[in-house]
């Protein structure tokens, strides 16, 4: 039976029982029968919602709401001095898709120092990127290659990508820098973006053994 919207005011309060399958229920609940007066309990809950699961029912209740009750919210959100918060508005806006967030895709959130947020970043970037405006950003992600671990770097692969021709020059031009791990990210990413079958792991392989050959010594003894 769908929940109705009598039941979703108390639906607000297990949103903290210490149930997780009672927390995802509630999460349902409100999502099925949205209303303005729930949306700052829902972006709240993301800051704090320890299990992964329910923070993605979490994000497909807010999804449920107008976003024009859901955005300014949300960009509330991504000031915070909280990580999580940061991320999981980031990634609200990422599904809810509305451009008229761009502007608070701030180059220090593409460079924050928690990953999670970063990533987050990253992907809402790459949905709302204003038309024309796709190389400035790759410009910017680039600048992010050989950071982190195997899928922190898989993630800005993806974005990358998902930016299409225009992030070729950004990713030429790391690919000649001096540092070996952003050459051979810049690398792989080219090669996942003209290989789409190509796995991760093996493109990243490939290109540090050119990356390495490259910096080898030429002739022989």
């Amino acid at each position: 039976m769908t929940p109705s919207r009598e039941n979703a005011p108390r639906a607000l309060l297990e949103l903290e029982n210490g149930d997780p399958s009672v927390r995802l229920r509630a999460a349902l609940a409100v999502g099925s029968a949205p209303d303005p007066a729930f949306v700052g309990t829902l972006v709240e809950r993301c800051a704090v919602e320890p299990e992964f699961f329910v923070r993605d029912m979490l994000t497909w209740a807010l999804t449920r709401h107008a976003a024009s009750d859901t955005v300014p919210v949300l960009l509330g959100e991504v000031r915070s001095e909280r990580a999580q918060a940061r991320s999981q508005a980031l990634h609200t806006l990422s599904k809810i898709g509305d451009r008229r967030a761009w502007p608070a895709i701030t180059p220090a959130l593409l460079a924050d120092a928690e990953d999670e947020v970063a990533r987050a970043a990253w992907r809402v970037a790459v949905v709302l990127v204003p038309e024309g405006e796709e190389g400035a950003l790759a410009v910017r992600l680039a600048a992010q290659l050989g950071r982190g671990g195997h899928e922190t770097r898989l993630s800005l692969s993806r974005a990358l990508i998902g930016l299409g021709e225009a992030m070729l020059p950004a990713l030429g031009t790391a690919a000649a820098r001096p540092d070996a791990e952003v050459r051979a990210h810049a690398l792989a990413t080219e090669r996942l973006w003209r290989d789409p079958d190509a796995g991760f792991r093996s493109a990243i392989e490939e290109a540090k053994r050119v990356v390495a050959l490259d910096g080898a010594p030429s002739g022989g003894q």
